[in-house]
C-alpha cells in the first residue's frame, strides 16, 4: 500500500511544492485549500509529472470548523493509513496588537492554530491505532522571535510551537513522531508586491525538501524542530 501523506495549503507556496515532492517520493497525495480551482491546477501539475500518483482534494477553511470537519472526515473514508501529516495552512496579516482591525486575532487564530488543533485531533486516532507516522507543524522564526509588526501572527505562530511540543510529548509512547518546522521569509504569495530582491527569500521547495529529510529518517530518530532562515538573516 502507498504511503499516504495529508497536506494543507497545498494550492500555492510550501504546501504545493512539498506535494510536488511527496509525489516524486511516491506519496499518495490528499490536500486542500480555500481555492478550489487552484488545487486542480496542482493536481493536473503533478499527474503530468507523476501520472501514477494519487491525489485527492477537497476545498476547505481551516478557519472554518465545520470544512475542516468535512476534510477530516473524507481523509478517515479513505481507508488508507497516514504516514505524514503537514499542517502547512496559515494566514499572514501583518499589524501590531493595538492597532489591528476588528476580527484579525480571531481570523489568524482560527486558521493558524484552532484548524490544526481540531484536524490533528480527528486524524491522531488512526495514526495511533497503527502506531507510526509524522506530524510537521509549519510554524515560523516568528515562533521564537517576535517583531514589532508581527502583531496576531507571532501569537498565533508561537502558540503553534507551544502545541507541537504538547504533541511531541504525549505522542511518544504511541511510536508518532512529531516536527516544529520553523522557516523565516520564503518567497510565497505572503510577500506578493514586495520590492525585495528573490535572492533575499528561501525558495518554498527548500523547506519542503528540509520536511521530507526529516521524514526519511529512521523511525528511532525524531528532528523535533527545523529553523530555517535566508543566508542573509531574517526580514522584519
Amino acid at each position: 500500500m502507498k504511503k499516504l501523506a495529508v497536506v494543507t495549503g497545498g494550492s500555492k507556496g510550501i504546501g504545493k511544492a512539498l506535494l510536488m515532492q511527496l509525489a516524486r517520493e511516491g506519496f499518495s497525495l490528499a490536500t486542500c485549500a480555500r481555492n478550489v480551482e487552484a488545487l486542480a491546477e496542482v493536481r493536473q501539475e503533478i499527474l503530468e509529472k507523476n501520472p501514477s500518483v494519487s491525489f485527492f482534494y477537497q476545498q476547505a477553511d481551516m478557519a472554518k470548523p465545520d470544512e475542516v470537519r468535512q476534510f477530516s472526515e473524507a481523509i478517515v473514508q479513505l481507508g488508507v493509513p497516514i504516514n505524514v501529516l503537514v499542517n502547512n495552512a496559515g494566514v499572514f496579516i501583518p499589524g501590531q496588537i493595538h492597532t489591528e482591525g476588528p476580527g484579525v486575532f480571531e481570523q489568524t487564530m482560527h486558521t493558524n492554530v484552532f484548524g490544526v488543533y481540531h484536524l490533528t485531533r480527528a486524524l491522531l486516532p488512526g495514526m495511533i491505532e497503527q502506531r507510526g507516522g509524522h506530524i510537521f507543524n509549519v510554524c515560523s522564526t516568528a515562533s521564537i522571535t517576535a517583531y514589532a509588526n508581527g502583531g496576531s501572527y507571532c501569537v498565533s505562530k508561537f502558540a503553534l510551537l507551544g502545541m507541537s511540543k504538547v504533541l511531541r510529548e504525549e505522542l511518544k509512547p504511541h511510536n508518532i513522531r512529531v516536527t516544529s518546522v520553523l522557516p523565516g521569509a520564503t518567497l510565497t504569495a505572503s510577500w506578493e508586491g514586495t520590492e525585495l530582491p528573490p535572492e533575499r527569500f528561501m525558495p518554498p521547495e527548500d523547506v519542503a525538501e528540509a520536511i521530507v529529510a526529516a521524514y526519511q529518517l529512521s523511525a528511532r530518530t525524531v528532528v523535533e524542530e527545523i529553523v530555517l532562515r535566508p543566508q542573509l538573516g531574517d526580514i522584519t
